[in-house]
């Protein structure tokens, strides 16, 4: 066919490949191993069934054959096996044969069903990969194979995209975004202009209510944060990038990767800088607490954003840590660096990003130290990660404004629940989103926040949530020992306004940063307010007088607190602190926080309400207490060592031993913080309107000792 055009491999770049194939590089083994993985499909009978539901072996089926069909294609390109050409073609001709008879698939979800998929995201999902892999063996084809497949298979598609299911290709969502990179790779590879115009621009053409566009300008914000979350972020990051490579490719005149200020770099960045150092990315709003930078599409972008926006050190250290490239032109110069490079760990350090289209909706505070383990500190005030009236499925939001997750040596230890979702676990729930997920997961309880009187915040509403976000109060970085951030939420609950201050202090005595957690809470009428901690990992000690109940019950009858089991409380008179510390992996977390007008603390553990066990059982703590104005001020300390093997514990009591709040008010909250060894740590928080960095947080030592650090 002279014809031809290459979409994401030329002719000459796949022969750059084929000598990558037994070359010791980190492009060869991933290429290496692409081969063996195909070989292992052809070893399979060919098998093409009918309907299933989600997550069934017919959809696990469909799945793995438009990934055959993708890497057959590819690998042909590459290789030159015929054999590779045989089987995407017996796969594509077989669809063929009976996609356009097909009717609509099994779905019990709330979205539309394709034709092979419960819903069309999956139906859109196989078209992108099998056109892309049938793109690459249409220069092997007859005219007439070429005719069987295109009208039979990806025009059908074409066709049910744009007027059966016109509305999900309307829509902008990580959904939208994989319907409309499926339809504009299809259109060039089929020569279909209006197929792509359509894609690019959307049905009405505007680049407002949808298409390409439309995801670009309105999903992300200026410092590329996506809405709904790193979870979706990641999902929707792989068709961006492939349709993106393709513009460039086929329509370089639209100049896409400096669109709207390099919008692709900086959501490649964001994402990146988002996840927890050991490559796990934080749960915000629906997630997988598994999901990690070694994602298909996060390999996809070290590839190309190494390839495509200069040659960034970090992209390097990326790839390290994930252990492969993307099987592309893109990646030669990465796997060529990678080979060169020593081993470095992935420092984006302390950083900022705002959400919202004009990142004017709050955001997200991420502080980092410089020490070896990497500990990190995450703050979340950004707009809810759900817009109903935009579409449906735009409702992965949580309720969770002033959420903090804590990491350290390792391990997130001020942990985020994530999702309630069975992931292809076809005979749980259709492997689809539990009940529990609404009723617990999104709920205010299950965060690392503050729950008023009970109830979520924005009351659980996503319509109310949308209307709010929060707003950043100070962000200061520019020592590395002495870091911290502040935000702030206004009617989230009506009539109450929060202000959480995190600090991230680096002492010289101290293994690990201290975490300082300071949540301000004003009113003008009294509440009931629930500091809400989550951890994993073993009881050691508190030095409150815990009482058990002879009987579990549940700690309410909504809002998720249906769901934890009240396990423990004790009385804290007002003035004093408590402490509680537990064994999480082989290291030691000690939590001490103050009750300047008493209260409870609450040890709790999920799996209330749940008769058909679908939540983790994991503990929680709730410190409790009532007013009109409250304050929760905490410290959190990562100490000693254990391993049972060797039965060694060292260090198991940390060094933090009470605190007290000396004052807060409009202008100034101030702490004593009560080391071991008669040290206290004076820390002076700013609560004035756009405080300057030098004004915004003071720690100093109030007695003279080794650990003295200067005041700001």
């Amino acid at each position: 066919m002279n014809d031809w055009q290459p979409l994401l491999i030329s002719v000459s770049e796949a022969e750059k490949l084929r000598e990558q194939i037994n070359a010791d590089s980190p492009l060869g083994a991933a290429l290496r191993a692409h081969i063996v993985t195909l070989e292992q499909m052809l070893a399979q009978p060919l098998n093409i069934p009918g309907h299933g539901e989600a997550g069934g072996p017919e959809h696990t089926q469909h799945k793995q054959n438009y990934q055959a069909i993708n890497l057959a294609g590819r690998l042909y390109l590459i290789t030159g096996e015929p054999r590779y050409l045989d089987y995407a073609l017996a796969l594509l001709n077989g669809y063929a044969a009976i996609y356009p008879s097909l009717g609509s698939a099994i779905s019990k979800d709330s979205n539309s069903p394709g034709r092979l998929f419960h819903q069309t995201l999956n139906e859109n999902m196989f078209w992108l990969y099998a056109v892309e892999g049938y793109h690459c063996l249409v220069p092997a084809l007859s005219e007439a194979q070429r005719e069987n497949i295109e009208t039979n298979l990806f025009q059908v598609m074409a066709d049910d995209a744009l007027n059966r299911h016109t509305k999900d290709f309307d829509i902008v969502h990580n959904h939208g975004i994989w319907s409309v990179a499926a339809a504009a790779i299809s259109g060039y590879v089929l020569g279909d202009s209006v197929l792509v115009e359509k894609a690019l621009y959307g049905l009405q053409g505007d680049s407002e209510s949808g298409g390409f566009f439309a995801q670009l300008n309105q999903l992300f914000s200026p410092d590329g944060y996506y809405i709904e979350g790193p979870y979706y972020h990641r999902f929707a990051l792989r068709p961006l990038l492939l349709l993106s490579e393709t513009i460039e490719r086929r329509q370089p005149e639209l100049e896409i990767y400096t669109f709207r200020g390099q919008i692709i770099r900086k959501t490649c960045e964001a994402l990146m800088q988002t996840a927890f150092p050991d490559g796990t990315w934080p749960a915000l709003n629906d997630s997988s607490k598994t999901i990690n930078i070694r994602d298909d599409g996060a390999v996809i972008a070290a590839s190309v954003c190494y390839s495509r926006y200069g040659h960034n050190l970090q992209w390097i250290a990326v790839a390290q840590q994930q252990h492969t490239v993307w099987v592309s032109a893109a990646a030669l110069e990465l796997s060529a660096a990678l080979q060169q490079s020593p081993a470095r760990p992935v420092k984006w350090g302390s950083v900022q990003l705002r959400d919202g289209p004009e990142g004017t909706q709050g955001g997200i505070g991420i502080l980092r130290s410089n020490t070896e383990n990497q500990d990190m500190a995450l703050m979340w005030y950004g707009q809810h990660g759900s817009i109903p009236r935009l579409h449906s499925a735009l409702n992965h939001g949580h309720f969770d404004g002033l959420h903090l997750s804590l990491f350290s040596r390792g391990r997130e230890f001020l942990r985020d629940y994530g999702f309630g979702r069975w992931v292809n676990v076809e005979p749980k729930f259709g492997g689809r989103y539990i009940p529990e997920n609404n009723s617990y997961c999104k709920q205010t309880v299950a965060h690392n926040t503050v729950v008023v009187d009970g109830q979520s915040q924005n009351h659980g509403d996503s319509l109310e949530a949308e209307k709010r976000w929060g707003e950043l109060h100070f962000f200061v970085t520019d020592n590395p020992e002495k870091q911290g951030m502040s935000a702030r939420l206004k009617n989230y609950t009506p009539g109450v306004d929060q202000q959480r201050t995190v600090l991230m202090l680096s002492l010289p005595e101290l293994s690990s940063p201290l975490m300082v957690d300071v949540f301000r809470l004003t009113s003008a009428q009294p509440h009931r307010y629930d500091y809400s901690l989550h951890h994993l990992g073993q009881f050691v000690r508190t030095d409150a007088a815990l009482e058990v109940p002879g009987e579990l019950k549940p700690l309410g009858k909504d809002h998720g607190y249906q769901h934890l089991w009240d396990c423990g409380r004790a009385e804290i008179a007002a003035g004093d602190s408590a402490l509680f510390s537990w064994l999480d992996g082989d290291s030691y977390r000690t939590l001490v926080s103050a009750f300047p007008e008493g209260g409870e603390l609450i040890v709790a553990r999920t799996g209330a309400n749940d008769p058909h066990f679908n939540l983790r059982c994991e503990p929680a703590l709730l410190l409790r207490t009532h007013g009109t104005n409250a304050i929760f001020a905490s410290v959190f300390e990562t100490h000693g060592f254990f391993d049972e093997a060797t039965e060694t514990s060292v260090d198991a009591r940390g060094k933090a031993e009470r605190i007290i709040v000396v004052s807060h008010d409009d202008e100034q909250t101030e702490l004593n913080i009560f080391f071991a060894n008669n040290r206290t740590l004076n820390v002076c928080i700013s609560n004035r309107a756009a405080p300057a960095a030098e004004d915004a947080f003071s720690v100093a030592w109030q007695s003279v000792s080794p650990l003295n650090i200067p005041e700001s």
